[in-house]
């Protein structure tokens, strides 16, 4: 293992002088962060991509008028009086259906059998449903009225050639790709997909699935952090496991091809912490130490235009940094809204929630008969907080907590936007 001499950018057991504030963390990636290019992507693999231009509709939807029901067509106003005690009889001079239109003219006392969807003929300005016509050769029996234009879709009714069908930074849901398809576009502009490496450290950690050495631990949190930007609209770069050497954390954070690098463990000011010195030699480590429980020892900065985010290796604290800072730069970089992608709920306080003044808090809860209660189990290492917990609530740095009966706002872990 290599080892360097202390240098003026290693602060490795000196302890943290001082804590950024949470706010002044958002702020620093806000400012450092932006939507990347737009790609030209294949509309049936754009599900929840992020459009970065506007898409216009190249035709009219329907291109044609057509018939809304199965019945019918014929003049609407010749319909008038008709009933089932006065029914009116028109002459059937042929039929229509989709993509099969009805080649003549609709005249006074005519009718054309058409189906849903078949082209209007010419002539015609209404449809009478099947069920109140009865058929008998050449000819229909019609016992209701049918105003014109009723039962029938006229061109352009859905959607008008140059309109502006979705607007740039819309996230695609399914019925805007069947929309897309509707006017047939098959290629879309979207944002580029954040190409995000990640990096763990730790020579204690084996992968599972291996065998379990004494004072081994398995490792989790990639696992955790892949779930967690394929959440947020980005994709793996790549993945390296490496131990506390020096000269392999820095290949690895060094290496190009990522827009975010997310280091997970080392991140802390431990004698094998060396992600923080590394990132402060190499590129600029603007952020190291946050007000925040858990996830103090965050440390966040950059090599060039490629953000980096040193998580710590404790599993709740590694969610928490991610959620706070990472998966907000990845979601700003893939277009979408830097805020907390988790549906939110309100609920009253059952029990006293203790934090302190000067840090904010992240407490994980569960929701019980309409009431929120702190989980007793909330460690920075007790990954099994989160996996009982319904969600979390947010204590800001001003407060030393909630007491019982206030009702807070909760994040929860099972509904995402």
């Amino acid at each position: 293992m290599s080892e360097k001499p202390a240098s003026g950018n290693d602060i490795r057991m000196r302890g943290f002088r001082d804590r950024a504030l949470v706010e002044t963390a958002l702020e620093w990636i806000d400012d450092r962060t932006e939507p990347l290019t737009g790609e030209n992507v294949d509309y049936s693999a754009a599900h929840h991509r992020v459009l970065a231009a506007d898409v216009t509709s190249p035709l009219d939807v329907p291109a044609f008028d057509r018939s809304a029901m199965d019945g019918f067509a014929l003049r609407g106003a010749e319909t008038e009086g008709a009933g089932d005690y006065n029914p009116l009889t028109l002459k059937v001079i042929g039929e229509a259906l989709p993509g099969q239109p009805f080649d003549g003219q609709v005249s006074k006392g005519r009718a054309v059998r058409i189906m849903t969807g078949a082209p209007l003929p010419d002539g015609a300005d209404a449809v009478l449903p099947a069920e109140y016509a009865t058929q008998t050769d050449n000819s229909v029996e019609v016992t209701a009225t049918v105003a014109p234009e009723k039962n029938v879709g006229r061109k352009g009714e859905d959607v008008t050639a140059g309109e502006v069908l979705l607007k740039s930074g819309r996230k695609l849901r399914p019925q805007d790709i069947g929309l897309l398809g509707s006017v047939g576009l098959t290629r879309v502009s979207a944002v580029r997909r954040p190409k995000v490496r990640l990096v763990v450290t730790g020579n204690e950690l084996i992968k599972p699935g291996e065998p379990l050495g004494t004072y081994q631990i398995y490792e989790s949190n990639s696992s955790m952090l892949r779930g967690l930007i394929t959440r947020d609209g980005a994709e793996l770069e790549s993945q390296c496991d490496v131990v506390d050497d020096r000269d392999e954390i820095q290949k690895a954070i060094v290496s190009p091809g990522a827009d975010v690098v997310l280091v997970s463990g080392g991140s802390s000011v431990g004698q094998e912490d060396h992600a923080p010195s590394i990132l402060k030699e190499v590129g600029e480590l603007a952020i190291h130490g946050i007000a925040m429980r858990p996830s103090s020892p965050t440390g966040i900065g950059c090599i060039g235009e490629t953000l980096v985010c040193l998580l710590p290796g404790n599993p709740v604290s590694c969610l928490c940094a991610y959620d706070f800072f990472a998966g907000r730069a990845i979601r700003l970089m893939g277009g979408r809204s830097g805020d907390w992608p988790y549906a939110r709920t309100t609920a009253v306080l059952a029990k006293k929630l203790v934090s302190a003044i000067g840090r904010v808090d992240y407490c994980r809860v569960a929701i019980e008969n309409d009431s929120v209660r702190p989980l007793a189990l909330s460690g920075a290492s007790i990954l099994s907080s989160t996996t009982r917990a319904d969600g979390f609530v947010i204590v800001p740095h001003e407060l030393e907590g909630y007491a019982p009966g206030t009702e807070l706002e909760v994040y929860l872990y099972d509904s995402v936007n």
